[in-house]
């Protein structure tokens, strides 16, 4: 398989069309791998969508949670994949396979204890999350088998975070392709016997076998990080990569995370305006943010591949690149979600019909959908630009942008115009905040000079 990342490292001039179509390249497969997980939860929703209002208002309900938990192991996996795309643009793949060996030990035990926390919280959260007794019973089993994939999810991450830094971005979308095809099957089996339960077992099954298929691409066949060398530099403690290699990639990891939590407990706060709207709105609030994902997975996919990019310039000592290539991604981005959120406001009553055959649900979530369909471009432009900053290890001011305008913004006006307008107000005030967060990224893109490298 071609490296189309090799220029990068070895210092040739690209030109622009040569730019470009890294850029496409690279983003292509990881647009795929996003949009597939997100087919993923769109099936979820539509089969339990028709088990009932009630059925989805449960996973609804602890929606926001799995997210927080999602960004707290995403930003583990993240901190050790950036430090291999900047070993790997270095051209030093000794140390990427001891990040490799020792990064997912790291990070296996990290999940075991976010998981253990988790199980504990399982039968608390519907109650702490405001939710009605007729849907607590179902979403707490729901969370409870979440929690017990952590550690197969921390895994699952890690692996295709770090194959993807060592600019393989196609196997993983591949992949990704595969487990949205198996949760299909999983969740036919599961839901007619398990219901609310089966949808989780389902997509958790599918984890587990792709999970094991990642795991021996990058540590058998990937040709940069496999541990079956017996190079010398692979053989370092466990001990002294915890006092050289993990410091550097907790300060990647860390403002991640910090990041990911505000953005979680906004998730959080956000579906506690909400839930007090009665069970149609929480269900037709869950449904649209499914349906919204399958608009701005495309950016997120941009967004990978400009962390890997961004990564290896960095890497590289292409400050300039980086930056010029930063900038090509980020404009991508905002065209690409411009599109499909005109194709949204369009087809918006189509998209929530697959998912629900309720009629005042599909009503009400077609409505907020086309409010929202307004915010995409500039949400793209977010999007992209943390991906770009990801790749270059600078990650700390995101953190400040998004706590400042989710909190300030998306939080107090959700509910000041939620308690006049009710769901339809809240998702304004989402709207505005994506707006207000897309032009603060590109103010800090315009201002940016790469400076940090973790290659030492």
């Amino acid at each position: 398989m071609k490296d189309h990342l090799l220029p990068i490292r070895t210092g040739q001039k690209l030109t622009v069309r040569e730019e470009i179509m890294l850029i496409l390249r690279l983003s292509l497969p990881a647009i795929l791998a996003q949009i597939s997980s997100i087919i993923m939860q769109y099936i979820d929703a539509s089969m339990v969508g028709h088990l009932g209002a009630n059925a989805s208002a449960s996973i609804g309900l602890v929606s926001s949670t799995t997210w927080l938990v999602g960004g707290i192991i995403t930003a583990a996996s993240m901190g050790f994949s950036v430090c291999v795309a900047h070993s790997i643009g270095a051209q030093d793949e000794d140390r990427a396979r001891v990040i490799v060996r020792w990064g997912l030990l790291c990070n296996f035990l990290f999940s075991l204890i976010v998981m253990a926390l988790c199980i504990g919280l399982s039968a608390y959260l519907p109650v702490l999350m405001g939710g009605e007794e007729a849907i607590r019973k179902d979403a707490a089993a729901y969370f409870l088998v979440y929690a017990i994939s952590i550690p197969v999810r921390e895994l699952f991450l890690t692996s295709q975070g770090m194959i993807q830094s060592s600019g393989n971005i196609r196997i993983p979308s591949i992949l990704n392709v595969i487990m949205c095809v198996l949760d299909v099957v999983f969740n036919a089996l599961l839901i007619p016997h398990f219901g609310v339960t089966g949808a989780a077992l389902g997509t958790a099954f599918s984890f587990v076998v792709i999970t094991i298929a990642m795991m021996y691409i990058l540590l058998v066949k990937s040709p940069a990080l496999h541990i079956v060398s017996r190079k010398d530099k692979e053989n370092v403690s466990f001990f002294t990569f915890l006092s050289k290699e993990l410091p550097t990639a907790l300060r990647i990891a860390i403002p991640v995370a910090i990041d990911n939590i505000i953005m979680g407990f906004a998730y959080v706060a956000f579906t506690r305006i909400v839930s007090p709207f009665g069970t149609v709105s929480v269900a037709a609030n869950s449904f649209s943010i499914t349906a919204e994902s399958l608009c701005y997975m495309p950016g997120f996919g941009i967004g990978v591949a400009a962390t890997t990019i961004v990564g290896q310039c960095i890497g590289a000592r292409r400050k300039e690149l980086a930056k010029r290539l930063g900038w090509m991604a980020v404009v991508l981005g905002m065209l690409i979600m411009g599109f499909s959120g005109a194709l949204m406001w369009i087809f918006a009553p189509r998209m929530i019909g697959i998912l629900s055959p309720d009629a005042e649900i599909r009503r009400l979530g077609a409505t907020i959908l086309r409010i929202e369909a307004f915010a995409e471009p500039l949400y793209g432009a977010s999007i992209v630009a943390a991906g770009v900053f990801r790749g270059a290890g600078e990650t700390l001011m995101s953190s400040v942008l998004n706590l400042m305008s989710v909190w300030l913004v998306r939080i107090p006006l959700a509910y000041y115009l939620g308690s006049i307008y009710g769901l339809k107000g809240a998702w304004i005030a989402m709207c505005s905040e994506l707006c207000v967060r897309g032009t603060l990224f590109l103010i800090r893109l315009v201002l940016w000079k790469p400076q940090r490298t973790t290659v030492k």
